[in-house]
C-alpha cells in the first residue's frame, strides 16, 4: 500500500532480527508446542511408571518444560527484582474509631447434643 509520507529510503519500523525472534518465540510457545510438551510429559510419566526410564531423567524433562513455558514469567520476576526498590514501604493505619470499644464478645452457642462429635470435642463439665 502506498503512502506519500513513506519513502523507500526510510528504515523499517522493526529489524529483521526482532521479527525472527518473535517468530521463534511463537513457534516455541505456541499451541502445537504446548500439545507436544503435554504428550512428552505423559510419555515420560508412563515410562517412569513402567520402570523403563530413571526418575532423574524424567524430572529433568518435566523441569525443562516448566522452564521453557515459564521463561516469560521468570524473566519478568528477575527483571522486577533487579529494578525493585529494596526499602520497605510503610502503610498508614486508620484509627478504628469509638465503635471498637463498644463491641461485646460473642456469647457461646447453646449446648446441643451432637451424636457425631465423639471424643474429639472436649466437654465443659
Amino acid at each position: 500500500m502506498y503512502s506519500p509520507d513513506l519513502s523507500l529510503t526510510d528504515p523499517p519500523a522493526r529489524s529483521a532480527l526482532v521479527d525472527g525472534i518473535i517468530w521463534v518465540q511463537g513457534a516455541a510457545l505456541g499451541s502445537v508446542a504446548t500439545a507436544l510438551a503435554v504428550i512428552a510429559v505423559a510419555a515420560i510419566g508412563l515410562l517412569m511408571l513402567s520402570g523403563r526410564l530413571e526418575v532423574r531423567r524424567g524430572i529433568t524433562v518435566v523441569l525443562g518444560c516448566f522452564i521453557l513455558f515459564g521463561s516469560a514469567g521468570i524473566a519478568a520476576a528477575l527483571t522486577g527484582l533487579a529494578g525493585a526498590d529494596t526499602r520497605p514501604s510503610l502503610v498508614a493505619t486508620q484509627d478504628p474509631g469509638p465503635l471498637s470499644s463498644t463491641v461485646r464478645p460473642a456469647t457461646p452457642p447453646s449446648r446441643v447434643y451432637d451424636p457425631y462429635a465423639g471424643a474429639s470435642v472436649p466437654s465443659a463439665r
